[in-house]
């Protein structure tokens, strides 16, 4: 009975360092392995995008090729579970105020989203970039000008230096007053 649960705790591997950069609870951190182990399919002991294409919510979500990119950084093509684990970390609900540096903090929670927009990753949300996960997001539902002029709108709101794009710290700036830990929480990830 309790066998089980301790040999998985075994399992995981790189638990205790997952466990103090996501702040997950070790249940928590188990039931993603679990997770993780099922998208593996092929038991490779890592993921492909090709594994993360397969998760119905991101397949419908307009924004779920950014959310799978971002398992992949820097040019890697496979994620491993301690990668996959501090990824899913920015979706786990904010326990109070937190360091700067807790993965879950708001700083964390809003270079993620940021990232997310700047596609090109020169550090700046172009009009392009913008208009793209725009269209992406509302789709059909309104007209290409109509998303140009949100998109202007935007632009002129939140570029304060006048250079025509979003650097981080406006970016920051504009969604200050958002409940950022909130909108990118998932309840599931306590």
């Amino acid at each position: 009975m309790g066998g089980q649960a301790s040999s998985q705790l075994f399992a995981v591997p790189d638990q205790e360092q997952i466990l103090r950069e996501t702040g997950f609870s070790q249940a928590t951190v188990e039931r993603l392995y679990q997770r993780f182990q099922v998208l593996d399919k092929e038991e490779k002991g890592y993921l492909s995008k090709e594994d993360l294409e397969g998760i119905g919510e991101l397949a419908v979500n307009p924004i779920g090729d950014q959310i799978i990119n971002a398992f992949f950084q820097d040019g890697r093509e496979t994620a491993d579970f301690q990668t996959f684990a501090r990824v899913l970390a920015h979706f786990r609900p904010a326990e109070g105020p937190g360091g700067s540096e807790n993965v879950n903090s708001r700083l964390s929670k809003l270079k993620f989203a940021f990232q997310l927009y700047d596609q090109d990753k020169d550090g700046k949300i172009s009009r392009a970039e913008i208009l793209q996960v725009l269209r992406l997001m509302i789709g059909i539902q309104v007209t290409d000008e109509q998303l140009q002029c949100i998109t202007d709108r935007t632009i002129q709101e939140a570029d304060k230096d006048g250079d025509n794009a979003i650097s981080f710290e406006e970016f920051a700036k504009s969604v200050e007053k958002l409940n950022i830990e909130q909108k990118m929480s998932l309840r599931i990830l306590k």
